[in-house]
């Protein structure tokens, strides 16, 4: 199933927030560092022999794989691929597995240094703020954090949400994951999604982009939107039928913050 959809749950107030806290510095507050505490040095990204990859690393980056414009991402028998966007842009996929989730952004980054390191330290800071859990660990995927998120259950009491925000920084480009479901509270069931995050290709282009700047996505030029509910009487003349489910819409939204 393929929709555009409201961040409306736990897990994605909490992706919201961590896009926010990458979104939400700029290159004059890193200059200003007059009286700052010392930040956390910025060292060149880390060798990714098992992935994710870089466009110019991999041959052919649309075999097994669905293409996003700025992310080639891995097709998995029985999965549901949505989109979120911003404004009119698409600056987020997430790949649904059973009652697991993985929400897949690229970001641009500086050409000789990672920033996961950094980011971590956001996203920890920001959900600390609002009363949540961080334990940050070295998991499957590299440093990791390991998050409970606190939310407002359906009754009105509250609770907490397991989130795990994963990252990697590549030539460029910083890729982000943000597990939910049951890949979150069980991360040793959470193998599959890890390898759609290794196996992800990410295309940041050659353009003058800001570091942090999100990397626009696109819809797969045969992808067919139907209303969210509906089901497609002949999915077989789709190359998503089977092993990618039917394309769906969900409902729309101008912004995801």
């Amino acid at each position: 199933m393929f929709g555009r959809r409201k961040k409306s749950g736990a897990a994605e107030d909490a992706a919201s927030e961590a896009e926010q806290v990458v979104d939400g510095i700029d290159n004059e507050d890193a200059e200003d560092t007059e009286g700052a505490e010392p930040q956390r040095v910025r060292l060149e990204p880390e060798p990714r022999p098992d992935g994710p990859w870089d466009v110019s690393e991999v041959r052919e980056p649309g075999e097994g794989r669905v293409d996003l414009g700025g992310l080639f991402v891995p097709g998995v028998e029985g999965m549901e691929l949505r989109v979120e966007v911003a404004g009119d842009a698409i600056v987020a996929a997430t790949i649904v597995l059973q009652d697991s989730a993985v929400q897949l952004q690229g970001f641009a980054a500086p050409k000789r240094e990672g920033i996961w390191g950094e980011v971590r330290e956001e996203i920890a800071s920001g959900i600390t703020q609002q009363g949540g859990v961080i334990d940050e660990v070295e998991g499957p995927l590299g440093w990791e954090l390991r998050a409970q998120v606190p939310v407002q259950l359906p009754d009105g009491t509250g609770g907490f949400q397991v989130v795990r925000f994963v990252g990697v920084d590549g030539p460029r480009w910083f890729l982000r994951g943000v597990i939910s479901g049951q890949g979150a509270v069980q991360p040793q069931a959470a193998g599959l999604l890890e390898q759609i995050f290794r196996d992800t290709v990410v295309v940041r282009g050659e353009g003058p982009m800001a570091p942090r700047d999100p990397i626009v996505l696109k819809l797969p030029d045969d992808a067919q939107m139907v209303p969210e509910g509906v089901q497609q009487e002949d999915q077989e003349t789709s190359r998503f039928s089977g092993g990618m489910g039917q394309l769906a819409r969900g409902p729309e939204i101008t912004e995801v913050r």
